[in-house]
């Protein structure tokens, strides 16, 4: 089997207890023999305001967060990529990236995906959040690359609201794609697997869901959904994290390229797809 594991745990502002949880979900995935551990969005912190949000960001190759996931990795030893949502400083500017890395076994940063489409939403009786006010949106797709899972391709929460980036992906050759995310209370109640499950059956490839779990600020005022899990390309929940606490979990799944292959041979979709001919473009 491959294994691919998963990961939720809680971040607040403070950088050196979040790696302190990423190097627990570390731990828990070698022991259960996973070769890649995903974790959420903003795993390096998530911030009271704006302001702070940017404050705190740091070039990649500065990160402390971003480097102790390094040591870590080159002292553990074992086969273990990480996929791991940070956000990353921008020179002179007063907007931060959310930016998801793809750090391998031996601790190389060797893929960064920023993310496309802010979460600038303000529900009635819900918390209002305009991303936009402290990052900057990316411009491109990151095409699927190469690792011992699979091809993997890169989307970041709220990115899973706008199809046409996965279904780009699976173009582009996608076995597995992840997103990463820090859904809210209220929207992860409605939507969260039903997203999930659409892009897995959409793009027939696994999907992969870490999240952000629990209260992120003493006062409680944000809050995320956790329930991090792992679908397969018929878009049956394979594996989901409890929400019974905030403590650092992981969920573990094993990653069948075989049941890619026949999934899209029983139902070619990618053969019978329309595109410019009838809806004016490509995927």
């Amino acid at each position: 089997m491959t294994l691919a594991a998963a990961g939720q745990f809680c971040a607040t502002g403070s950088m050196a207890e979040n790696l302190a949880s990423v190097k627990t979900l570390l731990h828990k995935s070698v022991e259960a023999g996973a070769k890649a551990l995903f974790l959420p969005e903003a795993s390096d912190y998530i911030a009271r305001s704006p302001a702070e949000t940017v404050a705190l960001a740091k070039p990649i190759d500065q990160s402390e967060f971003v480097i102790g996931i390094q040591e870590e990795l080159r002292n553990l030893d074992t086969p273990l990529g990480v996929s791991v949502g940070i956000h990353v400083a921008v020179e002179n500017e007063d907007r931060c990236k959310n930016v998801l890395l793809w750090i391998n076994s031996r601790g190389e940063v060797t893929q960064r995906y920023q993310k496309l489409h802010l979460f600038d939403v303000n529900l009635k009786n819900g918390p209002i959040l305009m991303e936009s006010r402290s990052v900057q949106p990316g411009q491109e797709v990151l095409p699927p690359f190469d690792t011992v899972l699979g091809k993997i391709g890169y989307a970041i929460c709220y990115d899973i609201r706008f199809p046409e980036h996965s279904l780009r992906l699976r173009t582009l050759g996608a076995d597995i794609i992840t997103y990463p995310s820090a859904f809210t209370v209220r929207t992860g109640q409605a939507h969260w697997e039903l997203l999930g499950r659409s892009r897995a059956v959409d793009t027939q490839t696994y999907v992969i869901m870490p999240a952000q779990v629990g209260a992120h600020d003493p006062e409680g005022k944000r809050r995320s959904w956790g329930h991090a899990m792992i679908i397969d390309p018929w878009g049956t929940v394979l594996a989901q994290c409890a929400d019974t606490d905030s403590l650092p979990r992981i969920c573990v799944a094993d990653i069948d390229l075989e049941v890619v292959k026949k999934v899209r041979t029983d139902m070619p979709l990618w053969q019978q797809r329309r595109g410019a001919d009838v809806y004016g473009y490509d995927v």
